[in-house]
């Protein structure tokens, strides 16, 4: 997948975000996750998911929900280097993206589905195009089914909606995802506000 996007966004030389190389897309047993929180103009969460050697990338503005009944507004973004995935850390003023950066959660993810690597990862890729991913995720606080789907309009758009299924890692009860931010949280320590 092309990572243009993302290059040209950036001045390499000013962040300290990875530089653009992707990674040869190969069939992997496990598939990596990553949700950044994220303070730029404003608090959001990345939510990055692993294809084809590059992650694929949502901002979702109020974070993402264990409870059924939230349906989190999910922006497709840029694709992201692989590398991203472990980047935390601070972007200077002045360049895209400007803020803080730091890791919420991570783990791996799978198709919901399909188990055979080879055909999940295939079938991923597909469900991508068709606007409805159906997903698990292993992390360490975002555990079970998840969908995102891609919303309908009249004109193209980027707008997804991030859904968590009912199954045993879900709640009915309120869901902040601020509530399970660490308090030694850099951008926590520097004041700033919650969503």
């Amino acid at each position: 997948m092309s990572l243009v996007s993302y290059k040209t966004k950036r001045n390499f030389s000013e962040t300290p975000e990875p530089v653009d190389h992707p990674k040869k897309a190969v069939v992997k047993k496990t598939l990596m996750f990553v949700i950044q929180r994220h303070q730029a103009s404003h608090l959001h969460y990345d939510f990055r998911l692993e294809m084809e050697g590059v992650l694929k990338s949502w901002a979702v503005p109020k974070g993402p929900s264990l409870n059924p009944k939230d349906k989190r507004l999910a922006m497709m973004v840029e694709d992201h280097p692989y590398d991203y995935g472990s980047f935390a850390g601070e972007i200077p003023k002045g360049n895209y993206g400007a803020g803080i950066v730091e890791i919420w959660d991570k783990g791996t993810y799978e198709h919901m589905d399909i188990k055979d690597p080879e055909k999940a990862n295939k079938q991923l890729l597909k469900d991508l195009k068709n606007g409805s991913l159906k997903i698990v995720l292993k992390g360490e606080k975002l555990k079970g089914e998840f969908a995102l789907v891609k919303m309908k309009g009249d004109k193209p758009t980027n707008s997804w909606l991030l859904i968590k299924h009912q199954d045993e890692y879900a709640t009915n009860e309120s869901y902040n995802s601020e509530d399970y931010t660490p308090a030694d949280s850099t951008i926590v320590k520097k004041g700033k506000k919650k969503v």
